[in-house]
């Protein structure tokens, strides 16, 4: 086994396109994920060579489900307290974005959106974030394949959150793999 690490593999052209002059940036923190993310443990070795297309493109595909004004967004993560992160002055994004380092269950704000990538299954991250969101705003929950039965499976949890769930089959670009996506609202 060699000490190398695993190289990311190019920069797909979709990316190119939907970054536009924010390219260097995204290329920036690729570059980060694919070195010190590991070091960090935030993302195993073997994913560095599908950081594009499996943890950018797959993330990034809820773009268009976020999109509108004023929308104060949060990203849940299961290792916020624990674990360090790349700087946002690093990566060149200043006032835009402010780092909360708390566990989601500790944490008090409201948000208008949620969003959660690989944390724990729907019934248990709707505990942890539920207050979060709710009663006005939404989690959006990168989920895989099996996005509609983690629904089934949390009725429970759903109703006593007062909520309901849909998936959202979602892409960041034509050529992109589908990202399923649970949004979770309140119930009207």
């Amino acid at each position: 086994m060699s000490d190398e690490p695993a190289a990311t593999s190019p920069t797909p052209a979709a990316v190119s396109e939907l970054y536009g002059d924010a390219l260097g940036t995204i290329e920036a923190y690729v570059s980060v994920l694919a070195t010190r993310g590991v070091e960090w443990g935030l993302i195993g070795p073997r994913e560095v060579p599908r950081l594009w297309e499996r943890h950018v493109l797959n993330s990034v595909a809820i773009a268009g489900l976020i999109a509108g004004p004023r929308r104060r967004p949060a990203r849940a993560e299961s290792a916020a307290g624990r674990l360090p992160h790349p700087d946002h002055d690093e990566l060149g994004l200043g006032d835009r974005v402010r780092v909360v380092r708390a566990r989601a269950e500790e944490h008090r704000a409201t948000y208008d959106v949620v969003t959660c990538r690989a944390v724990a299954p729907l019934g248990q991250l709707l505990g942890w974030t539920s207050r979060l969101f709710l009663p006005d705003g939404e989690l959006l929950a990168l989920k895989g394949a099996s996005a509609e039965d983690e629904v089934a499976a949390s009725r429970r949890e759903l109703v006593q959150a007062g909520a309901v769930a849909t998936v959202v089959s979602a892409r960041a670009h034509e050529e992109a793999e589908p990202t399923y996506v649970v949004r979770v609202r309140r119930k009207s």
